[in-house]
């Protein structure tokens, strides 16, 4: 068993240093959501995703229209990282069109939401996430017993540090987070850092 970390809401090219060096596996960039402060540019997006690395880089997007998935199709992505509520062909059909892999979000209130899984296993990963969205609120992740452990799991939701040592109990899964490793609205290179060398304490403890 290992957990693995997405980083997401990057908007800076140290940022995407700072994971890399310590260890991130994917890196997030959230796109067509001006919502949060983290949206970007398409030409800034273009900008981060030029940057040469080793880990996989993902589209985080709301909904995505045909246009806006037309936009981004030529950038570095592996994966689009999708919430809303399409129909599972249309899940499909956007993993066939563009060759990327696919993270369907699923928003969480309820143990009726986690069970949604169901729908989209053709998903390479299901995102568990709270409501909040950018607001970064948390739900009660006890409810992913529910979900098969063959299914690739990825959870957010306002995770903390602190929390990690309870979530790597779950079996292998994917920790997403972004607001625990800001500072007043804006990524902190001293907490992506710490966060992610966490991660690493407790995969090499499991060895032991």
């Amino acid at each position: 068993m290992s957990l693995t970390s997405k980083i997401c809401g990057l908007t800076e090219t140290n940022q995407i240093e700072t994971c890399v060096k310590y260890g991130a596996s994917m890196c997030g960039f959230i796109l067509f959501y001006p919502k949060s402060h983290r949206n970007l540019s398409l030409e800034k997006t273009e900008e981060l995703t030029s940057y040469k690395h080793s880990k996989l880089n993902v589209a985080v997007m709301v909904q995505p229209d045909k246009s806006q998935l037309e936009s981004i199709k030529n950038l570095n992505f592996q994966y689009y990282q999708i919430y809303g509520d399409q129909t599972p062909d249309e899940i499909n059909e956007i993993k066939k069109s563009y060759d990327v892999k696919i993270i369907k979000a699923l928003t969480i209130e309820t143990k009726e939401d986690v069970l949604k899984y169901k729908k989209y296993e053709a998903a390479d990963i299901i995102l568990f996430d709270s409501i909040g969205k950018e607001k970064s609120l948390s739900f009660d992740h006890s409810l992913l017993k529910y979900v098969p452990t063959n299914i690739k799991k990825m959870v957010a939701g306002n995770i903390q540090i602190q929390d990690l040592e309870k979530i790597s109990k779950m079996t292998d899964i994917i920790v997403d987070v972004s607001g625990a490793v800001e500072t007043e609205r804006k990524k902190d290179l001293t907490k992506i850092k710490e966060f992610l060398l966490k991660v690493k304490e407790i995969n090499e403890n499991r060895t032991i």
